[in-house]
């Protein structure tokens, strides 16, 4: 399955396991993150309901772009500046497509489960 993704004012085709370099996103490296604004979805030429899918992901690292240098020259009146920027950016690897509701139902329908069991037993 995948996803098609928007952060940081551009778009990502992901699926599971891929690794992508995005805009610099608060977290630590190992921290999971959740993208919510999924554009659209699908699973080769079929394509699935965006409603409440959510893509998790794993931080790899933060770190920064290559160096880019930015010249200005005016010609004969002496002007001349450098400057140099590097650009942040953030390393995911894509844990899973998947969405919120699923998930949550199932943690609600094991937990009363559990409670019973120990009740049944006592």
């Amino acid at each position: 399955m995948f996803a098609i993704v928007r952060t940081g004012g551009k778009q990502y085709r992901v699926a599971a396991g891929d690794k992508i370099v995005v805009e610099k996103l608060e977290g630590e490296a190992g921290a999971s993150i959740t993208l919510g604004d999924i554009l659209l979805a699908g699973e080769g030429s079929e394509l699935h309901s965006v409603e409440g899918l959510t893509v998790s992901a794993e931080i790899i690292a933060q770190a920064k772009a290559d160096k880019i240098i930015v010249f200005k020259k005016r010609r004969r009146h002496n002007y001349r500046r450098k400057n140099g920027h590097r650009q942040q950016h953030t390393i995911l690897r894509i844990t899973a497509i998947g969405g919120e509701e699923k998930k949550a139902v199932k943690a609600k329908t094991a937990a009363p489960a559990e409670a019973e069991a120990p009740a049944a037993q006592a």
